[in-house]
């Protein structure tokens, strides 16, 4: 992906000039702004592996549709090119030497032969692959979907042999001995799935409640990331959001509260063996794990082969922090942010981390494009730069003293699924941005913000403590969040039902789509549904990945919005439909 001129912007910014200082008041286009000739996806992280033989490192590039194939131990960086678009993410390595490789835009699993760098077979499993975890027992592929799905592949190649849709959202899978371990994206919660299929138990994270001057509240969410444990279960790198009260004042997302005072940090939580005993409850008798102070964009984090060091990276904050397990489980009080942990700078965006035979740390670094090993040396890969200004206003914090991006809260270009108590205005949940949400203007659950510059000077500028940008930079942002795709909702089970949902959903008596038509499916007005005041009428595009629903979360499900007491009793006129037809309903929403 080459950089090159967009509009009347040049290129040639230096790798530590940050994108969102104030623009100079003199004539003539900035050195400093960058763009790409198409926007790099959002940053998902966990694109790194370490081959069995202990120096060959592979290393999925979804901002250049490659993966690399790397000899620590010297040799000449290989690449694989994949289709442009594919995006690959996550992957693994089964018995055979094989590297799956889960491509997150074109929906499919590729397994390559990285000996030969050459592809051997190509899958498509789900709309939205995301995690990948190898079966040795099986000699399978388990494939975790953000639809749902949790697809189970033959390692040595051919058509899947099972296909289970055990709740929306699905984000990592670690095989556990005869069972699953599968998390949940913005919920950080993990399922457990039995040898049949079935799902065992749903264990969600402790709540972090800080013992500071504010006593905070923290929610999980956001889990970027989970691996196994040498000794049995898993470890998660995930985020907390602030629960308590948050103040709509200038500061007010990163001066909120104890700790860092950002309203999101970083955490690592262990998650118990998946045969445990009362999984149902596995943690939530156990403290909640410590916060890590001021680390942006927690996406990635390994394991020693001891099972003892802990090595984090974050991509908002160019950092690498090790620690210990015990560390960052036991290390702290309840409530305390003092986790022994050390950070490291790094020479670029890092995006993925492991541990190589050595024990030595290996850092995925974006841009540029490189493998560092901590303390031995730097490997540049051939890649171009990918460096776009509108990428990094998203994915880095605006100041030098808060670690809240805007990708934090809108995790992958979308959003974390919390629910925030704002003061004044009440409980708002994080609004999706990808699908041309810049369309839909007015903006906010409000309607009043008139347009992109709006919502910086709130958001951006008043609540994060960013500088004011100019028009340029506005320009580059509006362009990398119209960039930003829908959340890929997954074929319909049951056309049918779709087909059916459709006529209710077009039917004049019921009025869903007097607010929810033309080609947003919105009508980009403020309307008054009976939910105590007038509101923006969202889109509904890619709704089916945006639970919770309505303005202040109260439908955990989109049938639960049919409620008049969540959905409001001016929402259209559902009073006449039986369950089978507000089933079919949903089922043409959640196709969209």
């Amino acid at each position: 992906m080459a950089t090159s001129v967009f509009s009347s912007f040049l290129t040639g910014c230096g790798p530590g000039d940050p994108p969102w200082v104030a623009e100079p008041n003199i004539g003539g286009p900035d050195p400093r702004i960058t763009v790409t000739e198409v926007p790099p996806p959002a940053i998902s992280g966990g694109t790194l592996i370490i081959a069995s033989d202990g120096h060959t490192a592979v290393a999925a590039d979804p901002d250049r549709d490659r993966v690399w194939v790397v000899d620590l131990d010297g040799g000449t960086p290989a690449q694989v090119r994949l289709q442009q678009g594919d995006e690959p993410g996550r992957l693994v390595e089964d018995a055979s030497g094989r590297v799956h490789v889960a491509l997150r835009r074109a929906g499919a699993v590729v397994t390559l032969d990285i000996q030969s760098l050459s592809v051997l077979e190509r899958r498509e499993v789900c709309r939205a692959p995301r995690g990948v975890a190898y079966d040795a027992a099986r000699d399978a592929i388990h494939v975790a979907c953000a639809g749902g799905e949790l697809v189970t592949l033959p390692a040595a190649g051919g058509p899947a042999v099972r296909k289970l849709r055990p709740a929306p959202d699905l984000r990592d899978v670690v095989v556990d001995g005869d069972r699953l371990l599968v998390s949940r994206f913005k919920s950080a919660e993990t399922l457990v799935v039995g040898p049949d299929g079935a799902v065992l138990s749903r264990r969600t994270l402790p709540e972090f409640q800080s013992r500071g001057f504010s006593l905070s509240t923290y929610t999980p969410s956001v889990a970027w990331r989970m691996i196994p444990l040498p000794g049995g279960g898993a470890a998660m790198v995930h985020q907390r959001a602030m629960s308590s009260q948050v103040t709509l004042s200038p500061g007010g997302y990163y001066q909120a509260a104890d700790c860092d005072g950002n309203i999101v940090h970083a955490a690592v939580s262990r998650l118990d063996p998946a045969d445990a005993e009362d999984a149902e409850d596995a943690m939530g008798g156990a403290p909640a794990a410590g916060a890590l102070r001021n680390l942006s964009l927690p996406v990635d984090m390994a394991v020693s082969p001891d099972g003892v060091r802990l090595a984090v990276v974050a991509a908002g904050s160019d950092t690498v922090v090790s620690t210990t397990l015990d560390g960052v489980e036991g290390g702290a009080t309840p409530g305390s942010c003092d986790v022994e942990a050390t950070p490291q700078a790094v020479a670029g965006q890092p995006v993925a981390v492991a541990f190589d035979g050595r024990g030595d740390v290996v850092v995925q670094l974006r841009e540029p494009a490189a493998l560092q090993v901590l303390g031995r040396r730097t490997i540049a890969l051939p890649g171009a730069s990918v460096r776009d200004t509108g990428h990094e206003m998203f994915h880095r914090p605006p100041n030098g003293v808060s670690a809240v991006a805007c990708a934090s809260c809108h995790p992958e270009g979308h959003e974390d699924g919390h629910t925030w108590n704002f003061d004044p205005v009440g409980l708002r949940r994080t609004q999706a941005l990808g699908g041309g949400i810049l369309q839909t203007a007015p903006l906010h659950w409000s309607g009043d913000l008139p347009d992109l510059e709006g919502l910086m000077g709130e958001v951006f500028v008043s609540r994060m403590g960013g500088p004011k940008p100019g028009a340029r930079r506005l320009d580059l942002m509006a362009r990398y969040i119209d960039s930003l795709p829908a959340f890929p909702a997954s074929p319909p089970e049951d056309e049918a039902a779709v087909a059916r949902g459709a006529a209710l959903f077009h039917d004049k008596k019921v009025a869903c789509a007097d607010c929810h038509g033309g080609p947003m499916l919105t009508n980009n007005r403020n309307e008054n549904v009976g939910t105590g005041g007038p509101l923006q009428v969202p889109s509904l595009i890619g709704i089916a990945g945006r639970a919770p629903f309505m303005h202040d979360g109260c439908a955990a499900t989109l049938l639960d919005r049919f409620d008049p007491e969540c959905g409001g009793h001016d929402h259209g006129d559902v009073s006449g439909l039986g369950p089978a037809q507000l089933d079919d309903l949903v089922a043409y929403l959640e196709s969209l």
